[in-house]
């Protein structure tokens, strides 16, 4: 069972039921047991599918893209 949760920077993770604590990409070690549990997931595979729907739904598409496809500003 992944259960799901928000981390102070607003984004949506989810850990292991019984893990106790969680980094999220902003840094933060966050304590699970003090978090609001959104849902619970069954796998992994479906805990991830409902972290990008809800990531969505928050911050609109978020629209991941490969580096040949960034555009650079040179500096002048």
């Amino acid at each position: 069972m992944y259960i799901i949760f928000r981390c102070d920077c607003g984004r949506v993770l989810y850990a292991k039921e019984g893990v106790a604590t969680r980094k999220c990409v902003c840094g933060k070690s966050i304590k699970t047991k003090s978090r609001r549990i959104f849902k619970k997931i069954e796998t992994s595979e479906e805990a991830s599918e409902a972290v990008r729907q809800m990531q969505e739904e928050i911050h609109g598409k978020t629209g991941f893209t490969t580096a040949n496809n960034i555009k650079y500003h040179k500096r002048g």
